[in-house]
């Protein structure tokens, strides 16, 4: 039964009937200070009702009372009318959710789209905002796919530049053949390592040149590791042998490093797009653009647009000596992508909030250069992650590395459950297994939970408690959840909805909650926002909790009532795991 469609329809007979028309009404949850789960906003039928608003609400909500079948009672707030819905529609809308397997999936759509996450920079290893990019991109893709959307995962891997140049110059310089075994690194950290040596180096070149009167701006340019890694450049794109060899040799150890920190993320990508693969389909672009005045080349040779006539700026395409941008590659790596998906209607970036006049520039250029689908291209933008004072360990001391605030957390996971002495009977494995759902579930839950476009702040310990607004306290209700259930079963108690005529308040909250999930993945997908799933699933969680702590199941002697709420339970345990699973987050069967 879909009730609100229900709602809907009784309501437009009941402005038919009361003012002889029917006007597009608004219809929302009911405000958690009023009693109520569905409030209608009458001020728009005060035109045709010639009433103030609230006699327009107690007159329809009469007319509803009467007619509908729908509703039990209202009460009226100003110009909202406040409905409350009988128990019997409250069991039909369950009976239709328990006997639908499918519920939370909705059909497919026919439609597609594509979103980007991740794309790393093979100079380094992933940090802590690689892991909200990482978990938020998934989880706007399932999300998607939960609304009947074929989805492509995708990421670009800068894997060229002056910034991989850099790493390649200082392990030529200081590495004296050192490689991922023969250190125990792993491959993405060794070539970091080098990345911040070439930095200190570099810094200490600039520092040098200075004392011998050069300025700073010059010196920048004139030190012997940065022209290494120029040249490096140059010659990558001239395609030298020994340069391309030293390239693919330092980047296939950072992949490796990748791939063992992406099964932990447990995220996953339909294709990979690089850099090396798609900068020269943008450099055709724009010589393309330079050709039809789009673009215009400055005495130096470089290659600009100008978009002050847009409210921006001068944005350099290729640089003198010929190298190309960032924004060279995103060109050609668009273009490529809609090449290869052409059924794809949006085309979503999840890159963070400091890349937002990039994107304005990207879009801007690929729809002056002709390309339709150029609007159909969104940033999705998020806010940074800061930590509470006393950073968390990291390799490099400025950043928080991915794999070991993946480490800690899961550490952190094992060492409270053990605290809390419920492991008796399980096995190692199972211990092992258990405290990676926690920690990972923990660590996403609590990144996933903030609007992503608000900068947040991590705070490990608390995302990490079994009580609160944190994954844990959601892990923990479903593994209640499944021990009522097989208790249930030992004891041959089947779930079943039949003639159940009356409901306690806080069942019918529940079911209410249950009943907004398609709406929240709708509200999800078009806000692209993982954050209303997270706060539905804790918001279901604990309404759940309320019932169980109010309402003693097995106490019931009513064999009806039971089997009701075994099944009632059943439902709520499915849609936690359906909602969180949607968040890249496990849920335990005993905890």
């Amino acid at each position: 039964m879909n009730l609100d469609l229900t709602l809907r329809t009784e309501i437009q007979k009941a402005t038919i009937a009361l003012f002889n028309t029917s006007i597009p009404l608004q219809l929302q949850p009911t405000n958690q200070e009023f009693e109520g789960s569905h409030t209608v906003v009458c001020f728009p039928f005060t035109k045709v009702s010639k009433k103030s608003p609230e006699e327009t609400a107690r007159v329809i909500g009469e007319y509803l009372q009467t007619n509908s079948g729908l509703v039990s009672k209202f009460n009226v707030v100003k110009g909202f009318l406040n409905l409350s819905i009988n128990d019997s529609v409250w069991v039909n809308v369950f009976e239709s959710i328990y006997s639908n397997p499918s519920f939370g999936q909705l059909a497919s759509n026919g439609k597609e789209i594509m979103v980007e996450y991740s794309s790393p920079n093979t100079n380094k290893p992933l940090h802590l905002g690689h892991l909200r990019n990482n978990f938020l991109g998934w989880s706007v893709a399932e999300i998607y796919k939960a609304n009947g959307y074929k989805v492509h995962k995708v990421q670009i891997i800068n894997d060229r530049g002056i910034h991989i140049c850099k790493s390649m110059a200082a392990w030529k310089l200081y590495g004296n053949g050192e490689t991922p075994q023969s250190s125990g690194l792993k491959g993405d950290k060794l070539v970091g390592k080098y990345y911040v040596e070439f930095d200190k180096v570099f810094k200490s070149q600039i520092k040098e040149l200075e004392e011998k009167g050069v300025v700073k701006e010059v010196a920048e340019k004139e030190t012997p590791i940065m022209k290494l890694a120029i040249d490096m450049l140059q010659k990558w794109e001239q395609k030298d042998p020994e340069t391309v060899s030293l390239w693919k040799m330092m980047n296939g150890w950072v992949y490796e490093g990748f791939a063992v920190t992406y099964k932990r993320m447990g995220v996953d990508f339909e294709k990979l797009y690089y850099e090396s693969e798609t900068y020269l389909l943008g450099k055709e672009e724009v010589l393309r653009g330079l050709d039809k005045g789009i673009f215009f080349k400055k005495e130096d040779g470089s290659v600009w647009v100008d978009l002050t006539g847009d409210g921006l700026d001068q944005k350099v395409l290729l640089r003198s000596d010929g190298t190309s941008v960032y924004m060279t590659q995103d060109f050609g790596t668009a273009i490529l992508r809609f090449r290869d998906f052409p059924k794809i209607e949006k085309q979503v970036y999840t890159v963070g909030n400091e890349q937002e006049y990039h994107f304005k520039v990207l879009f801007l250029i690929l729809a002056k250069l002709g390309y339709e689908w150029a609007k159909e291209c969104y940033h999705l933008s998020y806010g940074m992650v800061d930590l509470p004072s006393g950073k968390m360990k990291s390799r490099e001391g400025t950043v928080v590395d991915a794999d070991d605030l993946m480490e800690e957390m899961v550490e952190e996971a094992s060492k409270q459950t053990k605290e809390l002495g419920k492991i008796d009977e399980m096995g190692s494995g199972e211990l092992e297994k258990l405290s990676e759902m926690i920690g990972m579930g923990a660590l996403k839950f609590f990144l996933l939970k903030v609007d992503p476009k608000k900068r947040m702040l991590f705070d490990p310990a608390e995302s990490i408690q079994l009580q609160g607004h944190t994954g844990p306290f959601i892990q923990y209700t479903h593994a209640r959840i499944r021990s009522i259930l097989r208790k249930a079963a030992s004891q041959n108690i089947t779930g079943e909805v039949k003639d159940i005529t009356s409901l306690e308040p806080m069942e019918r909250d529940v079911i209410f909650r249950i009943n907004q999930y398609i709406h929240k993945l709708e509200e999800a997908s078009r806000e692209y926002s993982p954050a209303v799933i997270a706060n539905y699933a804790f918001e279901l969680a604990k309404g759940y909790n309320q019932f169980y702590q109010a309402i003693p199941i097995f106490n019931e002697t009513d064999q009806g009532k039971l089997k009701f709420r075994i099944a009632f339970s059943g439902v709520v345990a499915d849609v936690l795991k359906k909602a969180m699973g949607l968040l890249g987050i496990e849920v335990p069967e005993r905890m």
